[in-house]
């Protein structure tokens, strides 16, 4: 297993080592209640059959503010006893004209570290094709006769593919996983259009490192606090920082701040950009074992604070259980 772990840290590493040049991904608030979305290796963690959807309104009040969504579904192969997990994932992101639709797959090898199988450390891989789009028709010009403006709506499809590695125990997990391995050489998101170039919110290499933990503080009262950092080697890197309180088991209430701090020395950033990003409020109720509803709420703290309105975001997690549905151990991540 040694070398299996040796193999997955050399992937990230040069992966990471990588340059690329475009924007920061999407990112939800409630990624902690679906790893699947920054992770590959996360592919079947609750065992049973898991069905998520999440929408997000950014910077609500903001002409062409971003809206994205998506919806994905996980689980395990019983022939593979529980080693196996399978995930599928679509999402769409528009912000003004432009808009990206994506479609993955998710593959994880769980191995169990434990007779109780309640540990185990998890390889995945995804893999995927998004296509970029730009929408002529939605676009504000003052000349009409602006030979440069696309008529109608213009796309392309470009694949892609990540890594990623995730270790649980019942109150402990951690994982890393590199995004959008393929975006150095799909340069095709930029197209031309009578002679002039297009680029479109396409993706760049991201890496995520992120670890959380639970901790009882009563009978019927848990603490969990988790970190996330989000790195894309360009811009500022992405820290959040979260923390969750679950009352009886059915109420998760929770805060999260998020600032751009200057972990890598970055000669092309300015000098004096702001730290500063967002913190927002989170409530998750479990209406039955199997349904969870949750509600973000995102302040922004920058400069734009004062043009928006903050961010709305709402999900659904549906649990399907199988036959051998078990709550002895709780999935808490």
């Amino acid at each position: 297993m040694q070398t299996v772990l040796r193999a997955g840290i050399m992937v990230l590493l040069l992966a990471i080592g990588m340059h690329s040049v475009a924007q920061q991904n999407i990112q939800f608030s409630q990624y902690i209640f679906n790893g699947l979305s920054i992770n590959p290796a996360y592919a079947g963690y609750k065992e049973d059959l898991y069905a998520n959807a999440i929408y997000r309104h950014q910077w609500a009040g903001f002409p062409g503010a971003p809206r994205t969504g998506g919806i994905s579904l996980d689980g395990v192969t019983p022939a593979s006893d529980n080693k196996v997990g399978l995930g599928v994932q679509m999402l769409f992101d528009k912000s003004g004209p432009q808009d990206a639709l994506s479609l993955y797959g998710s593959y994880s090898y769980r191995i169990p570290l434990d007779d109780e199988n309640t540990r185990r450390l998890c390889f995945g891989i995804g893999a995927g094709v998004t296509q970029y789009s730009i929408d002529g028709n939605a676009l504000r010009y003052t000349d009409n006769e602006d030979v440069a403006i696309p008529l109608g709506k213009k796309s392309v499809w470009v694949p892609d593919a990540r890594f990623g590695i995730y270790y649980y125990t019942p109150r402990f997990y951690a994982g890393a996983s590199v995004m959008d391995l393929f975006s150095l050489y799909t340069d095709a998101s930029r197209y031309n259009w009578k002679g002039n170039n297009y680029s479109t919110i396409r993706k760049t290499q991201h890496l995520y490192i992120t670890t959380g933990a639970m901790f009882p503080l009563g009978d019927n009262l848990q603490l969990k606090p988790s970190i996330l950092i989000k790195e894309d080697f360009k811009g500022p890197t992405n820290v959040d920082i979260n923390a969750f309180l679950l009352i009886g088991e059915k109420l998760w209430v929770g805060a999260s701040y998020r600032t751009g701090v200057g972990i890598w020395r970055k000669t092309n950033l300015q000098k004096d950009l702001s730290e500063l990003d967002a913190a927002s409020v989170m409530v998750e109720f479990y209406a039955t074992e199997k349904l969870r509803i949750g509600y973000a709420y995102d302040l922004t703290i920058n400069k734009m604070a004062g043009y928006q309105g903050g961010s709305h975001e709402i999900s659904l997690g549906f649990l399907i259980p199988s036959k051998n549905y078990t709550v002895k151990n709780p999935r808490y991540f």
